[in-house]
C-alpha cells in the first residue's frame, strides 16, 4: 500500500527531531502552571504535542497546516462533488501530503476491502437493549471489534519491537476509520428505520456509502463528507482526542483506546452538545416566532429574555476559540448555497441568532467569546435532511473524530511516545504554595 510506505518514510524523516528535542533541549522551559490551571482542568497547559491540527484562538482550526478552506480547496473532489472525500482527507491527516487522484482512488479502494464489518459485531450491538443510546450500540461495536486487533496480536506475539509497532496502529486505524460509518448506520437502521438495512454499495467512497446505507438522500453525500471532515481533529486536548491518546499510551490498542474516547465523547460538554443545542433552538423557534418571520428585533429581545432569565445561549463561546468558528462557517455556507435548506425555517432563525447573539452577548458582558462554535449549526441541517432523532448526532460526530484520533495515534507509536502520568498535588499542597507566593523551585 503506497501510503503506508509513504508514511514509513515520513515517520523515520520524523523520529531524529523528537529524539534531539529531548536529548538536547529536553529541559527547556516552555510554560508556567498556575493554581487555577492546575484546578480547572489543565487549561492551557502546553504540554501534548500533535502535527495533525493545531487550533488557534482567533484563526480557528488548521489540519496539517491548513485552513477548513484550504484544505477543502487543496484536495481532490469526489466525483460530481465540490466537497473531497474522506478518504482523501484520511491520506492527507496522516501525511501532510495533498494525494493526488491516483492516490486516492487507491486509498478508497483498500476501504472497501478494509470497510467488512465481521457479523459478531453486529450480534453484539443486537443483543443490546433496545433503548440503549446509540453512543453506548457504537462504543460496544467499536470494542467488539478488539479481537481481531493486529496490534494486540502483534504485542502478544513475543516479538514486540517499539520501532515496527506504529504499522500495526496503521493498521487497526486503518481498519476502524473505514468500518466505524457502516456500523454507525448499522444502529441507526436498528433504531430508527425499524431494522431495514441496507447493504455497502462498492461503488461509492466512504461518505457517500454512509448515506446510502441510511436511505437518504443524493445531496447528503456531501453533508456526511463535509460532516465526518469537520469533526475529524480539534488539536488533542479535547476530551474525546486526549482520551484516545492516553489509553493508548499505556499500549492498548486502537479499539479500547478510541471506545473510551467515544466515552467521552458522549459527554454533554463535549459531542453531545450539538443535540442540546438544537433542542433549545426548536424550543426557541416555537415560543419566541410562532410561524412569523425571525426579525432582529424579535430575536434580540428573546435573547435578553433569555439571559435575563439566568440561561445561557447554547452553541455560543468556545474554550479556545476566540471567533466564529470556522466549522460553523463552513456549514453555514454549505446551508446559503443548498436550495431549500437555505429557506428553511429554522436555518432562517439559526442564521438571524447569528447575526444578533454576538451583539447581545457583547453587551450583556459575561461571555469571554460571543461567537458561535459548530453546535450552533451543525443539528440544523440534519433536522432539515430528516435526521431528527437527535441522540444520534453524537455517532455522526464519533464517525468524523475517528479520522483525527486514529491519525493521531499512529504517529504516537511512530515517534515512541511514553505512557501519560502528569503528576499530581495536594490542596494543601496548593494553599502553601499560594500562602508563600508560589512554589520555591530546587
Amino acid at each position: 500500500m503506497a501510503l503506508k510506505e509513504t508514511l514509513k518514510q515520513k515517520i523515520e524523516e520524523f523520529r531524529p527531531r523528537t529524539t534531539k528535542l529531548v536529548k538536547e533541549f529536553g529541559k527547556v522551559i516552555i510554560d508556567q502552571v498556575t493554581i487555577d490551571q492546575c484546578i480547572g482542568g489543565a487549561r492551557d497547559i502546553r504540554s501534548l504535542v500533535t502535527d495533525i491540527s493545531y487550533l488557534d484562538p482567533q484563526e480557528g482550526i488548521r489540519f496539517r497546516g491548513k485552513t477548513i478552506p484550504e484544505t477543502f480547496e487543496a484536495l481532490p473532489k469526489a466525483p460530481g462533488s465540490d466537497y473531497p472525500t474522506v478518504e482523501s482527507f484520511w491520506y492527507f491527516l496522516l501525511t501532510g501530503d495533498v494525494p493526488t487522484q491516483a492516490q486516492v482512488d487507491e486509498v478508497v479502494a483498500e476501504f472497501k476491502v478494509r470497510q467488512v464489518v465481521p457479523q459478531y459485531v453486529f450480534d453484539a450491538i443486537r443483543a443490546l437493549p433496545k433503548e440503549s443510546h446509540p453512543m453506548v450500540m457504537l462504543s460496544v461495536g467499536i470494542l467488539a471489534l478488539q479481537k481481531d486487533s493486529k496490534f494486540a496480536g502483534f504485542y502478544n506475539s513475543g516479538k514486540f519491537n517499539k520501532m515496527t509497532a506504529w504499522e500495526y496502529v496503521y493498521e487497526d486505524a486503518s481498519d476502524l476509520v473505514a468500518r466505524i460509518a457502516p456500523i454507525a448506520a448499522f444502529i441507526y437502521n436498528l433504531k430508527y428505520r425499524g431494522d431495514k438495512q441496507i447493504a455497502v454499495d462498492p461503488k461509492l467512497d466512504m461518505g457517500a456509502n454512509f448515506a446510502h446505507m441510511i436511505g437518504q438522500s443524493e445531496q447528503y453525500k456531501d453533508v456526511a463528507r463535509m460532516y465526518f471532515i469537520l469533526h475529524s481533529d480539534h488539536e488533542s486536548g479535547n476530551v474525546s482526542a486526549h482520551t484516545t491518546h492516553l489509553v493508548h499510551s499505556a499500549l492498548s490498542d486502537p479499539y479500547y483506546a478510541y471506545c473510551a474516547g467515544l466515552c467521552g465523547l458522549a459527554g454533554p460538554l463535549h459531542g453531545l452538545a450539538n443535540q442540546e443545542v438544537l433542542d433549545w433552538t426548536i424550543k426557541f423557534q416555537e415560543k419566541y416566532c410562532k410561524g412569523v418571520e425571525p426579525t432582529k428585533e424579535l430575536v434580540t429581545k428573546a435573547l435578553w429574555d433569555t439571559l435575563n432569565a439566568g440561561q445561557v445561549v447554547p452553541g455560543y463561546g468556545h474554550a479556545v476559540l476566540r471567533k466564529t468558528d470556522p466549522r460553523y462557517m463552513s456549514q453555514r455556507e454549505f446551508c446559503l448555497k443548498t436550495p431549500g435548506l437555505k429557506d428553511d425555517p429554522l436555518f432562517k432563525l439559526v442564521a438571524m441568532i447569528f447575526e444578533t447573539a454576538p451583539g447581545v452577548l457583547t453587551e450583556h458582558g459575561k461571555a469571554k467569546n460571543p461567537w458561535p462554535n459548530v453546535d450552533a449549526q451543525s443539528g440544523v441541517i440534519q433536522w432539515y435532511y430528516g435526521l431528527r432523532e437527535w441522540d444520534y448526532y453524537t455517532v455522526l460526530f464519533g464517525v468524523g473524530r475517528a479520522l483525527g484520533c486514529m491519525a493521531n495515534i499512529t504517529w504516537d507509536r511512530g515517534l515512541g511516545y511514553a505512557i501519560e502520568r502528569p503528576k499530581s498535588v495536594t490542596t494543601p499542597m496548593l494553599e502553601k504554595w499560594a500562602a508563600e507566593g508560589g512554589r520555591k523551585l530546587a
